[in-house]
């Protein structure tokens, strides 16, 4: 029996050792054409690389001495009797490779390193990609910027390369048998594009600075309309020519119902000078281009996409359709927002979205560190047992009624303590239900914090401060809308201890007590500055300031109690 699982463990090990060779040996094809003053050093370079297998020169049709410096060099030479071009001579390579991996490097490089041919293959060697691409240190070409880089963003948007057209590139063989391969120029865009298409994964690898020589002006020219040639081919062929032209403007017209349906739920919901039946109208014309034009776009897609090998349709399609899944995400969330606020009561259907309130505060009356907020709404709910005194209010709440957790709230003369909210419930307003009652509101009411206020109107509220061991309260009366107000300041032996806002009732008397007791009254007007005296052996100066600040807070006068109440 141990003789057995010796022997199966051998065998697993031949088969793992064979499968991990499997892809390990590499072909390197080098086309040239005229280069017998940099081939040799190519292939030098390449034979340095140890786990290289196999050099192939295609002579494409030289004039010159190219094939003896190859095989000088060492490489095995393929010759084209006649120059057939820079695809023909990478095909030629192609078909006569002996290996699973190829790669395809320019003769012409002047500082060619092994690092830099290390680099093309690794990923591929380690199993992260199907095709590797190359970008160098070098700002891309004229044809590339001026002619390969607009059309593939015009035609294949989700084909980003840097240097879409660097000859320098390495692949699986399997990979490359799937791939159209072009006889001159475009065979480095063609195989970029098939890849993408087919959904074959490639890697642009930086390999750093290349130098070759410059090609002269008629054959960049060349080179521009082989390049154009090739990726209008290919448009052609997986039907992105038909998608400018056709569904492009589908996508458009879909975009412009979609916004037209939005446009009439926005005035219908919330612009009350425009009348419901405009808002209804917007909608309806929306809905019908919408709708004519989505069907258009399914079909054209479906047309265009059985033309496109399965491979990167998810991406592709994204990429394309965008615009037209963004403004379809808008108005679902747009929609499930209006059925969230829709309530069946009665035979009738009440739709009543609520907003949040964003709050942007103007210099440091910032009641946080925050300049920017997003307040509510706030849902009602009845206080849980135990709490019939207590009014659980959430922090944003706290900030738009002025008050604070132990505070104290009077609502039409009976006394509740603020609490904060539990957790969980971020934004749910409990009240006992005798305080619910009084505040004409209902449990499952939705409040906008905009409106906070006028449900808590006319409440009196006794808001506590503490600084050390310095602590008071000040009593005001909430009102519903901002009033113009005054800044007072609280000074304890000539340092400012606490700020606060609210407004005074001109020509009112005002008191100032300590533990109820009154200490000092003061008559209000605008010429009032302030108001000093002695409490606890310091000396509590109160400054009044006419500064352009509003507040929903009045002050409450000495006919119904302490402005000020230190403790």
């Amino acid at each position: 029996m141990s003789w057995l699982l010796v022997i199966l463990t051998f065998l697993l090990a031949i088969i793992k050792t064979e499968k991990t060779k499997k892809y390990q040996k590499i072909s390197v094809i080098i086309p040239a054409f005229n280069e017998e003053k940099t081939v040799a050093s190519v292939v030098e370079v390449v034979k340095n690389v140890s786990y290289i297998d196999e050099i192939i020169v295609v002579n494409d049709g030289s004039s010159d001495n190219t094939e003896l410096e190859a095989k000088k060099a060492g490489a095995t030479v393929i010759n084209h009797n006649t120059n057939k071009g820079k695809g023909e001579a990478l095909c030629t390579g192609y078909l006569e490779a002996k290996c699973d991996i190829i790669a395809f490097i320019d003769a012409d490089i002047h500082n060619l390193t092994s690092s830099k041919v290390d680099k093309m293959l690794k990923p591929i060697l380690l199993g992260k990609a199907d095709i590797t691409k190359t970008k160098f240190s070098r700002a891309s070409g004229r044809v590339t910027e001026l002619t390969a880089k607009p059309l593939l963003n015009y035609f294949f948007p989700e084909i980003s390369f840097a240097q879409p057209l660097s000859g320098q590139f390495a692949a699986k063989k399997e990979a490359l048998k799937r791939i159209n391969f072009e006889k001159d120029y475009g065979v480095d865009v063609g195989i970029v594009i098939d890849a993408d298409v087919l959904g074959l994964s490639v890697l642009e690898v930086d390999i750093g600075a290349i130098e070759h020589d410059m090609s002269p002006l008629e054959d960049l020219n060349l080179m521009a309309n082989e390049v154009v040639r090739t990726i209008m081919d290919r448009a052609n062929k997986y039907g992105r020519v038909v998608m400018i032209d056709d569904i492009g403007y589908f996508i458009r017209m879909s975009v412009v119902g979609l916004s037209l349906i939005i446009l009439g739920l926005f005035t219908i919901f919330f612009v009350n000078p425009v009348p419901l039946s405009i808002g209804v109208i917007i909608s309806i014309i929306g809905i019908i281009i919408a709708i004519y034009y989505i069907i258009k776009v399914i079909l054209q897609s479906i047309s265009m996409y059985k033309k496109t090998p399965r491979g990167n349709l998810i991406r592709s399609f994204i990429k394309i359709h965008f615009s037209l899944i963004i403004s379809m995400i808008i108005l679902i969330l747009m929609i499930s927002t209006f059925i969230g606020a829709a309530h069946f009561e009665g035979g009738v259907i009440s739709i009543e979205p609520s907003s949040r309130n964003l709050i942007i505060y103007a210099g440091d009356d910032s009641p946080s560190n925050n300049t920017i907020s997003v307040r509510g709404p706030y849902t009602v709910d009845l206080a849980i047992e135990n709490e019939s005194d207590m009014i659980r209010v959430p922090y944003d709440a706290m900030a738009t009624l002025g008050v604070g957790v132990n505070d104290t709230l009077i609502i039409s003369g009976e006394e509740y303590t603020i609490n904060q909210t539990r957790d969980g419930e971020p934004n749910m307003l409990r009240v006992p239900i005798e305080a619910k009652n009084r505040l004409n509101v209902e449990v499952g009411d939705v409040i906008q914090n905009s409106l906070l206020t006028q449900s808590f109107e006319g409440s009196q509220v006794f808001h506590n401060h503490k600084i050390d061991n310095f602590s008071f309260a000040e009593s005001f009366i909430i009102n519903q809308r901002h009033q113009n107000s005054s800044v007072v300041e609280i000074m304890l032996n000539n340092s400012s201890i606490a700020n606060f806002t609210g407004k005074f009732i001109e020509n009112n008397t005002y008191s100032i007590a300590f533990d109820g007791e009154v200490i000092e009254t003061i008559k209000y007007n605008n010429k009032t500055n302030e108001t000093s005296f002695k409490y606890d052996n310091s000396t509590v100066k109160i400054l009044f300031k006419n500064e352009n600040i509003t507040s929903t807070k009045t002050f409450i006068n000495a006919g119904n109690g302490n402005f000020i109440n230190f403790k």
